[in-house]
């Protein structure tokens, strides 16, 4: 090949590199101008999701096709701003918080409820669910919301409160009468009582009554009557009296335990009694002494008491079944102790015959059916059964009326 030749073909291929060149150049500021032109036409797009912050570039028509390229799954209940149909402009703005499904019981009934709400108070007010001013709401009203929380609401009814006493109007969603307490913030005292009982289911416009209730101890002093002690003085005229000794009372103290209902004294228990000081017996002599005829143990004495009718005076004392002595039955064989009712007066029998029947002033109707060693003359026994009656009866001149 000639060298003109060769020179000619080495020209022309260069001729085509530059070409070449040349249009691949252009091609690749094509492509980079195209890219840039592509990304350069991008809406800038601040996101908030669920409260994550992003920002994002795109090419998406509306927020909702955003959504879906961020493969975010939403609902109709969920907060969306601005709405999923709005055109993607640049620099827009776009908040998405998801919607929680809690479960609100009212009473017996239970629902669930797809919520965006950011509290229980706004949740309750989004579905209109009213609640009373004294209704039992948990958790409280000012919680946040969270995924499957569960909301309860206890309607509250109205209870008479009577405490220590005191009346008052309350409200309650306690189903007993110790929750109701409780809730009231009411502390029983182990002596309290409470009607009705604390395991009681409460209802509407029942009363509940608690009743205050203390034990107290009382110490008094209190005095004691003297006794009045009548002795016969045979040497004082009968009607006069004579004080040998002025009585004093005596000084006790006693403890008492005292029940007390709302303030109110209940009962009273004496639990213990201490003498502080004796009394002192008054002393009174009273005259016996009557100036009265003496009948003689002779015929006269006789004659009179057979005569029938025939009133005298004798002196006399007392004596019981049971005196020194003494054996329980009279000379004419009366069981004294299984008559402790029978009126019967020892005799001398040579003044009175045994078996007279006779009235004795201040003893009544009586038998003459005994004897005794020390009866002799104008002179009679009378019987009691008691002691205390013979004592009192102590030892005076009296009228004795023979009846047959």
């Amino acid at each position: 090949m000639k060298f003109e030749n060769m020179k000619s073909l080495f020209s022309k291929s260069l001729s085509r590199r530059k070409w070449i060149a040349a249009i691949a150049t252009i091609a690749a500021s094509a492509a980079v101008f195209g890219i840039l032109f592509y990304e350069g036409s991008k809406n800038t797009v601040a996101l908030t999701l669920d409260g994550e912050q992003k920002e994002i570039r795109t090419h998406a028509n509306t927020i909702q096709d955003i959504l879906k390229e961020l493969e975010v799954s939403t609902r109709s209940e969920d907060y969306l701003y601005p709405s999923g149909t709005t055109k993607v402009t640049n620099n827009m703005k776009v908040v998405w918080e998801p919607a929680k499904q809690v479960e609100v019981s009212v009473g017996d009934q239970m629902k669930k409820i797809w919520t965006n709400a950011d509290t229980v108070k706004e949740l309750l007010s989004e579905n209109e669910i009213e609640i009373g001013e004294h209704d039992k709401v948990q958790p409280d009203l000012s919680k946040k919301i969270t995924g499957d929380m569960k909301i309860t609401i206890e309607a509250a009814f109205p209870l008479q409160l009577v405490e220590g006493g005191k009346k008052q109007k309350v409200w309650s969603t306690s189903t007993t009468v110790a929750d109701f307490l409780k809730q009231q913030g009411i502390q029983l005292n182990k002596t309290d009582r409470v009607e009705p009982d604390l395991d009681t289911k409460v209802k509407a416009n029942d009363v509940v009554n608690v009743v205050r209730v203390e034990k107290v101890t009382d110490v008094v002093e209190e005095s004691t009557d003297f006794t009045v002690v009548s002795r016969k003085d045979s040497d004082l005229s009968k009607g006069k009296e004579e004080i040998v000794q002025e009585g004093e009372k005596g000084l006790v103290e006693k403890k008492y335990e005292i029940v007390k209902e709302n303030g109110e004294e209940v009962s009273r228990k004496l639990v213990s009694e201490k003498v502080v000081k004796d009394s002192q017996d008054k002393i009174v002599n009273v005259g016996t002494k009557v100036l009265v005829a003496q009948v003689s143990r002779g015929s006269t004495a006789s004659a009179s008491a057979e005569s029938g009718g025939r009133e005298f005076y004798v002196s006399s004392t007392a004596y019981t079944a049971s005196c020194n002595g003494c054996s329980g039955h009279t000379a004419t064989g009366i069981n004294l102790k299984a008559n402790p009712g029978i009126k019967v007066i020892a005799v001398d029998p040579s003044v009175i015959p045994l078996g007279t029947k006779v009235y004795v002033d201040g003893y009544g109707y009586a038998v003459a059916a005994d004897t005794g060693g020390a009866i002799r003359g104008n002179k009679i026994d009378v019987f009691f059964s008691s002691k205390s009656d013979a004592y009192r009866w102590g030892r005076k001149t009296i009228k004795v009326k023979i009846l047959d």
